[in-house]
């Protein structure tokens, strides 16, 4: 038996791409641990003290507010006084995984996620707080952990090269993509474009309104585009306010014409959004993996996306790529998709082919398998 138990703590607070990821990763870790691929049956816990969450909200806490409060309280205390409390609360665990946790237990064998490297490569479109808990996380946890999983190889090299990290030290584990995105039904973009009174063909943007999101030179290029096109379409944005971003989300709130501003969109109703749109363009300035552009092939929207970071890599050739600092090149990116149904149609079969690459279930195999190597290093 391994025994792992993985810092779910993201779970409890406002998260997009890192809770998506633990929130699935987890659930399906758990279904895959005693599968056929596995040398070892594995039992998999939830740090600090919390069992499986049985919905998934961005916005919100997975526990009710006093279990959230708690339970962020002792991780404030933990990472700020030097301690072992996980180890004799959690005294057989064979590898801990960790995401905020600064002192882990020291007995346990010790790995974590690279997400992505933005608050080196662009710590201007973050918070300061965030550049520093990062800086301090890859000091602490990230050198000397025994292994890592990078989302992508964009971020495994990201990581060597900024790091100095050891790159046999580092897997590359794909990210997977919810069974909702590959099941959706014409039917069910019917009922979220009803819902949220979208009567016209939209262009789809999903993502937090933050710097690195690229919203205003999304605006600008869309402003841009020929009347004709414009006319026909409407610019559709999803997603909750950032930070810093007061201009932006001015422009937002009182939007020019034809663009549309949803703000949070549930997990449930993504699917369908994106599966309504003619589509989905994501001119983002760095991304670790860049979950909306996967969720949209796997939908069959057409993407249009940035030739940055790892987001080449996870389109997979099934995207039209444009350069997010030029807004003339994205402007031409929209102009021509929208404008050429073979283009689109193209997109959209190689696009579903492609997010097929992305499955939760294959993750969580690769993950434990993961496990069991570093477990069994002496």
């Amino acid at each position: 038996m391994i025994r792992v138990t993985i810092d779910a703590v993201p779970l409890l607070v406002r998260s997009a791409g890192v809770k998506n990821y633990l929130y699935y990763w987890t659930r399906h870790l758990r279904q895959e641990a005693h599968g056929a691929d596995a040398a070892h049956a594995f039992h998999i816990r939830l740090f600090p003290f919390l069992d499986e969450a049985s919905w998934l909200n961005h916005e919100g806490s997975v526990a009710n507010p006093l279990a959230t409060w708690m339970r962020l309280g002792m991780l404030f205390l933990l990472n700020r006084f030097p301690n072992d409390i996980t180890g004799w609360s959690d005294p057989d665990v064979d590898l801990f995984h960790t995401c905020k946790l600064l002192n882990p237990p020291r007995r346990a064998k010790l790995t974590a996620t690279v997400h992505d490297l933005t608050c080196w490569l662009l710590p201007e479109t973050h918070a300061p707080s965030n550049v520093a808990a990062d800086k301090l996380f890859a000091e602490r946890i990230l050198q000397r952990a025994d292994a890592l999983i990078a989302v992508s190889e964009a971020t495994r090299c990201d990581a060597v090269r900024i790091l100095n990290l050891p790159p046999e030290k580092i897997r590359v584990i794909h990210h997977g993509i919810a069974d909702p995105f590959f099941q959706v039904k014409p039917g069910d973009a019917d009922v979220v474009r009803q819902r949220l009174g979208l009567a016209r063909p939209y262009l789809l943007f999903v993502g937090t309104i933050e710097p690195r999101k690229n919203v205003d030179r999304l605006l600008n290029a869309w402003r841009d585009l020929s009347p004709s096109t414009r006319n026909e379409f409407d610019l559709v944005l999803a997603g909750p306010p950032g930070w810093a971003q007061s201009d932006t989300m001015a422009r937002l709130r009182n939007p020019a014409p034809g663009v549309r501003y949803l703000g949070y969109v549930a997990e449930g109703d993504l699917p369908g959004l994106f599966a309504g749109a003619t589509a989905f363009v994501y001119p983002s300035l760095y991304e670790g993996f860049g979950f909306p552009v996967a969720q949209a092939m796997a939908a069959g929207t057409p993407v249009i996306t940035s030739c940055v970071s790892a987001l080449p890599e996870i389109a997979g050739g099934a995207a039209l790529l444009m350069d997010p600092l030029s807004e003339a090149s994205l402007r031409d990116a929209m102009e021509e998709m929208l404008t050429s149904p073979s283009r689109r149609e193209r997109s959209i079969e190689l696009g579903r082919a492609n997010a097929k690459r992305f499955t939760w279930e294959e993750c969580a195999r690769k993950s434990l398998r993961f496990f069991e190597e570093v477990v069994g290093r002496a």
